[in-house]
């Protein structure tokens, strides 16, 4: 089969899933993609690009697969008529109805009825997560609510129906080759490998990791996440307080270098205040780092029930920011045991690329199939 994949911002964990699927598809993928430059004008913008860009694929196209940030009806508008009646999946990696918004910033429903409108032309919508699939069609009614007619609510229900729960593959084996850490006795490693923007809260993280160093526990850290931006008050704030105890600052895009960071880490903590799925945290997982995430979000799917509340370990949810530091200092001053590395790692071994890559191959033969027989 071949498959057109379109990707207008081409960054994060849209570049990451891409590069998964066209490295690990049986079929034919031919990937027409733009940087991730400026999301909004991508979203608005995007489409004339891809259009253009798609003419130089010449293969007959038995499905497209969008990411969702492709304004999926402008695209099909603009390559008209020759993609009118080939059947298209949007994987759903965020959605701008419920993205967080920094404080005094309003929320621009233009590119939130560009998500509608092309989640309707789809043939398929899939999430990336149950929560982020609850979260859109919790929101979708109250968005369409707010005009003043004709706002066919019951499209909801059609969306739907045509929806599903696809998490992402990870680039697990590539994880493999990094060397192990040394055994030497050493302070706990506390990592931060996101995203330093305003939806994973680092203000929050800030005040728990200088809280934890008040209450003098001993911990080095890892803060390898990625800044799209110039260095933030908090990640600075880190460095002039930290420095010496800071094993490793800045993005890593090396991967066995990646990975070798990650496995000189303990523990991997999340503050976010929305996640639809968080590829770094599970990286993180698998590498060895015990997680400490927040209960209402995502990861509560992601990490089996048995683990939610282990009898002989320290738990990985947390309540809310005064929870958070309470089981931190726990963990840290030795009083409860971190998950084994071997069940960490088999948390999400099953969505490895080499095997989860299959299935996603399987349920878009399917998606075509269907189409073909109409």
């Amino acid at each position: 089969m071949n498959i057109l994949y379109l990707e207008p911002y081409s960054g994060g964990s849209h570049k990451a899933f891409m590069k998964g699927f066209c490295d690990y598809s049986r079929h034919q993928v031919f990937p027409v993609s733009l940087s991730d430059i400026s999301w909004k004008w991508r979203m608005s913008g995007g489409a004339v690009s891809l259009a253009e860009e798609t003419r130089s694929v010449s293969e007959p196209i038995d499905l497209i697969l969008a990411s969702s940030m492709t304004n999926l009806p402008a695209f099909i508008a603009l390559t008209n008529p020759r993609f009118a009646h080939t059947p298209c999946v949007m994987y759903m990696h965020e959605n701008q109805l419920t993205m967080p918004l920094p404080l005094g910033e309003d929320r621009d429903e233009t590119y939130c009825y560009i998500n509608y409108l092309s989640a309707l032309v789809a043939d398929e919508l899939w999430f990336n997560s149950r929560f982020h699939y609850d979260a859109f069609f919790g929101a979708l009614p109250l968005f369409l609510k707010k005009y003043s007619d004709r706002r066919y609510l019951e499209l909801a229900d059609t969306l739907k129906e045509k929806s599903k729960v696809v998490h992402p593959g990870l680039h697990l084996r590539e994880l493999e080759n990094a060397a192990a850490p040394s055994p030497t006795k050493r302070a706990p490693v506390i990592v931060w490998n996101q995203r330093w923007e305003y939806d994973r809260n680092p203000e929050m993280f800030n005040r728990i990791i200088s809280r934890l160093d008040d209450s003098e526990c001993d911990f080095d850290l890892i803060l390898a996440g990625e800044q799209l931006h110039n260095e933030s008050p908090d990640l600075r704030s880190l460095r002039d307080r930290f420095g010496d105890r800071i094993l490793h600052y800045g993005y890593v895009s090396d991967q066995e270098k990646y990975a070798s960071l990650l496995r000189q880490g303990d523990i991997v903590l999340s503050t976010s205040r929305y996640e639809f799925f968080c590829t770094a945290l599970m990286e993180a997982v698998y590498c060895g780092c015990h997680p400490m995430v927040p209960r209402d979000l995502t990861y509560t799917e992601l990490i089996p029930e048995s683990l939610h509340e282990p009898l002989l370990h320290a738990p990985v949810f947390y309540e809310d920011e005064d929870d958070l530091y309470k089981k931190m200092r726990r963990l840290l001053l030795g009083r409860v045991k971190l998950l084994p590395k071997r069940t960490l790692k088999n948390i999400n071994r099953h969505l490895d690329w080499a095997r989860h890559g299959k299935k996603i191959d399987d349920l878009l033969t399917k998606v075509q199939k269907r189409n073909a027989a109409v």
